[in-house]
């Protein structure tokens, strides 16, 4: 383990805002900046039909890729850290209690459902995330998807289909 500050440096240092592969268009979930909106620049659907010879635009960045890995890489230097400091129980108790608490809070999605996590998992979190409002707590992204049903839900908790 190492005490890595930034993200791997596997990602590409250059980017060209065309690639000659023609990928299908296809429906995504929603932007990752916003899930519940639809993102038509990253799933590049037109009005009109393209031709096989134009070069589709890229909407994505190497840095994108790299800050994805931001806040793994930060937990992972804290836990080694504290895994130097007080021995490797404290980081075993850690990912005890989280992982605790991953699997004690569930709400059925009929009822609202938690399903970016909950106020317990950020306060145990490494640094403590309970005062972060980030983009996913305000635009959870499941305003437009019809709720499975509670049978289904549970069902699928259950490991029963």
């Amino acid at each position: 383990m190492s005490l890595r500050i930034t993200p791997q440096t596997n990602y590409s240092s250059e980017t060209s805002n065309t690639s000659k592969k023609t990928p299908q268009p296809h429906l995504r979930n929603g932007a990752p900046s916003a899930p519940g909106l639809p993102d038509t620049l990253r799933s590049s659907l037109t009005a009109a039909p393209e031709t096989p010879g134009l070069q589709k635009t890229n909407s994505t960045h190497p840095l994108e890729a790299r800050l994805l890995n931001w806040r793994q890489t930060q937990d992972a230097m804290k836990m080694e850290s504290i895994r130097r400091i007080h021995g490797m129980a404290e980081p075993v108790r850690r990912g005890m209690e989280m992982k605790i608490v991953r699997d004690s809070q569930w709400k059925p999605a009929v009822l609202g459902g938690n399903m970016h996590g909950s106020i317990h998992e950020d306060i145990l979190a490494l640094g403590g995330r309970e005062t972060e409002v980030t983009w996913e707590d305000v635009y959870p992204g499941d305003e437009l998807r019809e709720p499975p049903s509670f049978h289904d839900e549970l069902e699928h908790r259950l490991k029963m289909n």
